[in-house]
């Protein structure tokens, strides 16, 4: 049994640590679910101590550890066509508004972000395609983010669990699922569909290469959260965008609770937030 314990102060400590690398927040009823894994990472790198450790994550030159620490600390919850709500929102009114409004012929942009273990980005490729007339005339790039390296490499791999593939009408799963090793593998061509990348929205230098986006899913992340940090990541997600994209926030999520940069978008699926169209 470990006699490795992390005290007050050091929760405290790391809370304000990894609030600063990564925006997220643990509160007093998550410390059982912190001090495990910060246990776990202490005796893993033989660092003997929570002050040993904490010294070595703080000052370590690669992020190796910070990472491995950040995929262990990270939820991911996710299943197909979860809130599906808002995937038929985006076939019967987002998009159809965003190629009415398009003057070039360049691709539509659509970021998932937390990726997860990738049901998002993939459910959003399998809805274009069985629902989206526009999909026959339209490039669409989906592009799939994460912080956590791990969920990253299981998203490409696109094996699934039965549960993960409840949701999904029989005639969808046979269409793009293959029964294999226990659970379901998604169709190489969705595989090749999504692009999958690894970003910590709280760093400016990672995310600047993300712009031009016409539509974004940012679904129940933010409320992991502070206010400083939301205000932070719509900001981010504002200078992302397309005037006239379209941010899709999980349904206990709002962003005129956030931020007065984006107006309120009313459709019959759905409410969205939209970045205001550039003055004439």
């Amino acid at each position: 049994m470990t006699s490795i314990t992390i005290s007050e102060e050091d929760f405290s400590k790391f809370k304000e640590f990894f609030y600063r690398k990564t925006g997220m927040q643990f509160e007093n009823s998550k410390r059982y679910f912190v001090d495990k894994r910060l246990i776990e990472r202490i005796e893993a790198t033989n660092s003997g101590s929570f002050r040993s450790y904490f010294v070595m994550l703080r000052f370590e030159t690669t992020g190796e550890e910070l990472q491995k620490l950040v995929n262990l600390m990270t939820v991911n919850e996710t299943y197909f066509f979860r809130e599906e709500y808002q995937f038929k929102c985006l076939v019967d009114s987002i998009l159809p508004e965003i190629v009415r409004k398009k003057k070039d012929d360049s691709p539509i942009r659509i970021w998932s972000v937390p990726s997860s273990s990738g049901e998002e980005a993939y459910s959003i490729a399998i809805y274009l395609l069985e629902h989206w007339s526009g999909i026959d005339r339209w490039d669409v790039e989906i592009i799939s983010s994460d912080i956590d390296t791990e969920i990253i490499s299981q998203a490409k791999k696109g094996h699934y669990s039965p549960r993960s593939v409840q949701n999904l009408p029989d005639k969808i799963l046979h269409k793009y699922f293959t029964y294999k090793n226990e659970g379901y593998q998604i169709c190489r061509d969705l595989q090749q569909a999504v692009e999958f990348t690894r970003v910590n929205i709280m760093e400016p230098l990672e995310v600047r290469s993300y712009r031009n986006m016409d539509v974004i899913f940012c679904r129940n992340l933010l409320i992991y959260f502070d206010d400083v940090s939301r205000r932070y990541a719509a900001e981010m997600f504002f200078d992302a965008m397309k005037a006239g994209g379209f941010v899709c926030l999980g349904h206990s999520e709002s962003m005129s609770r956030i931020s007065s940069l984006f107006r309120v978008c009313k459709f019959p699926e759905a409410i969205v937030y939209q970045k205001p169209l550039e003055s004439r």
